[in-house]
């Protein structure tokens, strides 16, 4: 699956993306609210300016991710890997 395949699918309602490989896809700016990404592999993507409010990110792969300016209020990021992700205000997760 590929940002524009994942932002097509958006736009038609569907919120389910549980398991998806979406490892090093360019996903900024892409609206992601309240959908499910949970164990998704989102290594090395790039969320920048991502609207990922209320988005279920538990147990997702998110090492390396760019999440700069992203917005995650809301998102349940239960024991999500965020080793080495760049966080919305600039630090980079240990």
């Amino acid at each position: 699956m590929d940002a524009t395949e994942i932002q097509m699918l958006y736009a038609a309602g569907e919120r389910n993306f549980h398991n998806a490989d979406l490892s090093s896809a360019c996903l900024s700016c892409v609206d992601l609210r309240a959908a499910d990404l949970s164990r998704a592999n989102l290594r090395h993507a790039n969320l920048r300016w991502a609207d990922l409010r209320q988005a279920d990110l538990r147990w997702a792969d998110m090492r390396g991710a760019d999440l700069s300016w992203a917005r995650l209020e809301g998102a349940n990021l239960e024991a999500a890997n965020l080793r080495g992700a760049k966080m919305p205000d600039g630090t980079v997760h240990d």
